[in-house]
């Protein structure tokens, strides 16, 4: 993201370093989103967990509010019932997504930490929709794997989304273009991985930033070439790439 400067030249940006949550170019523009469609719309429980995120010293993980907003109406347009989360944290994007579905629908969650899934369940519990999630710690290639081994799973997801280690995107979408349906979307988070991917060399970044960088720039290379998908990029949140299975 190019830097705001909204005074005169010999004053410091406002944003020196690349990487920002939002990647509006302007941070008024951005909250006036958020005030004017998505805080008045957001349900009560993802609110309340939005604001308990917000208190984890890793709340930059998080889903943002236009994001999850996003993916709930997603939901509910293209029907889905049986979906996956790779990458859960509080579970935010996750409650969005339990909410979108009818009752019996059902979330399969896969997240290495279930310390950070326990901050977010009582509201989720309290929210009504605990029963249509299936949360398993541990690395999610092997359940994948294991799922690709049974042909009953094979086409069975409606909606796949993806926030989790960027460095095994590629090896995801290996194995979930088999998982979801013909028809079926994959959402992949953070491919515009805070504004970086067009960053000149010499830009100040952090550390995270630049390491993860060349695995996002990779996953989008092999995205926009995939005959199996069709694809829109979209600057929503951190960059949202959705991947609509075709063959």
């Amino acid at each position: 993201m190019a830097a705001v400067n909204n005074g005169s030249d010999n004053q410091p940006a406002k944003h020196q370093e690349v990487g920002h949550k939002s990647l509006l170019q302007s941070d008024a523009l951005y909250q006036y989103i958020l005030e004017t469609s998505v805080y008045p719309r957001e349900p009560a429980p993802m609110k309340e967990l939005r604001e308990v995120t917000a208190k984890h010293p890793w709340n930059l993980m998080t889903t943002s509010a236009d994001e999850g907003q996003f993916l709930n109406l997603l939901l509910k347009l293209i029907n889905a019932k049986n979906t996956m989360e790779i990458g859960v944290y509080t579970g935010y994007s996750l409650l969005s997504t339990a909410l979108a579905l009818p009752d019996d629908g059902k979330i399969l969650a896969l997240d290495i930490n279930r310390e950070n899934y326990e901050i977010g369940l009582p509201i989720i519990e309290k929210a009504g929709v605990a029963h249509k999630i299936d949360f398993r710690e541990g690395p999610a290639l092997p359940v994948l794997d294991k799922m690709i081994e049974d042909e009953k799973f094979h086409g069975s997801f409606d909606f796949i989304f993806v926030d989790a280690d960027k460095d095994n995107y590629l090896n995801y979408h290996k194995r979930l273009i088999d998982l979801v349906k013909i028809g079926g979307v994959i959402g992949y988070d953070n491919t515009l991985w805070n504004g970086s991917l067009v960053a000149p060399p010499d830009a100040p970044l952090r550390k995270y930033v630049r390491y993860y960088r060349d695995f996002v720039l990779e996953l989008n290379k092999a995205l926009a070439v995939d005959p199996r998908v069709e694809i829109c990029q979209l600057p929503v949140g951190d960059g949202i790439t959705l991947c609509r299975r075709v063959s």
